[in-house]
């Protein structure tokens, strides 16, 4: 008798990329945004997308002849050697360390501010901090089944609780705030100063390339159809669920009303709050407060999986309770630690996140694309990129690079 094996579908792939991608770092979107506001945003979000989805399909196109289970490690080292594999290895734990920061950081402030909002009791910021990191620390420690699943759970309550949410708002859209009419526009208003700081957001808000090994592995070089469409529908979801939200947010907040926002540090829970003085229901507030504990739950966990495996498999720890328990250790306490020092960091973090995100999700995989096209004749899959293309998007990565430098040395005009 012979077994037949099981081909994922298409909506195997297509939820990885949505889940990977959109999450608690959505939040910091009009806050980034709030500069250049919805009219700049929308093309700046617009032209990022064509951009990341095409360093996608490179990476696609390069992991395809290493086949299933090879990731940048090996196609780095093999392609461009142990330099290049070097610098690679620093920017994707660096990456996953500051955006596991960041959503511990998002998922404590949330949580301390639903609590004392339903009990009245004032839950510290640290001591929020120590709950989120043992709480989330166990249930990775425990089994990344576990994981999986209530990753799984808080997604489809995420995606309910945002869409019964704003969609209400929608109706409530003014079309003078959103354009920043004279009406609301503030004196001697400027937008273009403000264009480069919001370009490390943007890049970070499509960060799926660390799954294409995933989705590599899980149709093999067979599903090459259902890799690419992944991408692409992922892709297409974020952006038109990114715009959908700055509609929804900036066309009910006024430009002027986002600078008290951003004078508080622009954390999460100071945007929810903000976002639930625009309902007047208590039970459309209450779904409020659901969506932003799923939305930033969802995001730590899936973040911090990929960097318990990457420690995991750095460190050579065993897959039992006693190697789970150093990995948990090494992943989770460092930006615990961090976090309890400076708890308020979440907007701050995904920006800084955008300084070593660019260097393997942008920066990388047009290098990869062209010493794999030396090295291989033929190809499974081949990326519309042709070497002008390629490289346009290494000059893009170097200035957005340049961008994020200049940004974490405060050089950059920013909105306040």
């Amino acid at each position: 008798m012979v077994i037949k094996k099981t081909t994922p579908g298409l909506m195997s792939g297509t939820m990885l990329i949505i889940a990977t991608v959109i999450g608690g770092g959505m939040f910091s979107l009009p806050i980034a945004m709030a500069g250049i506001w919805f009219p700049g945003a929308s093309i700046i979000l617009t032209l990022i997308a064509i951009m990341m989805l095409l360093t996608g399909l490179m990476l696609v196109e390069v992991n395809l002849h290493y086949g299933g289970g090879a990731s940048f490690n090996t196609f780095t080292q093999d392609l461009l050697g142990h330099k290049w594999n070097v610098v690679v290895g620093i920017a994707f734990g660096f990456v996953l360390y500051i955006l596991t920061y960041a959503y511990i950081s998002g998922s404590s402030a949330v949580i301390s501010q639903t609590v004392e909002k339903y009990s009245g009791f004032y839950l510290p910021a640290r001591l929020s901090v120590i709950i989120v990191s043992v709480l989330v620390g166990g249930i990775a420690w425990y089994s990344s089944l576990l994981v999986g699943r209530i990753t799984t759970v808080l997604i489809i309550g995420k995606f309910v609780a945002f869409f019964a949410t704003f969609s209400g708002l929608i109706w409530h859209v003014e079309g003078a705030k959103l354009i920043d009419s004279a009406a609301w526009a503030l004196p001697d208003t400027q937008y273009l100063p403000y264009i480069l700081m919001t370009l490390p957001f943007c890049i970070i808000s499509y960060g799926f390339h660390g799954n294409v090994p995933s989705l590599v592995k899980l149709y093999g070089t067979q599903g090459v159809e259902n890799i690419t469409r992944s991408i692409f529908i992922g892709t297409a979801f974020a952006l038109l669920l990114y715009i959908f939200w700055l509609v929804v947010t900036m066309g009910n907040i006024s430009r002027a009303d986002f600078s008290p926002i951003i004078a508080k540090g622009g954390n999460i829970d100071v945007f929810v709050e903000a976002i639930g003085g625009l309902f007047t229901s208590t039970s459309m507030d209450l779904i409020l407060t659901f969506f932003g504990n799923f939305a930033v739950a969802s995001s730590l966990l899936a973040a911090t999986l990929g960097l318990f495996d990457y420690i995991a498999d750095l460190f050579h720890f065993s897959d039992d309770r006693s190697g789970r328990f150093k990995t948990a250790l090494v992943t989770y306490l460092p930006p615990a630690v961090v976090c309890f020092i400076l708890p308020g960091g979440f907007v701050y973090a995904i920006g800084y996140a955008g300084l070593a995100f660019t260097i393997w999700s942008v920066i990388l995989p047009p290098f990869l694309v062209k010493a794999a096209r030396k090295r291989f004749p033929t190809a499974v899959y081949t990326a519309p990129c042709n070497n002008m293309i390629l490289n346009l998007v290494i000059a893009v990565g170097g200035f957005v690079y340049l961008t994020v430098v200049l940004d974490v040395f405060r050089l950059l005009p920013s909105f306040s």
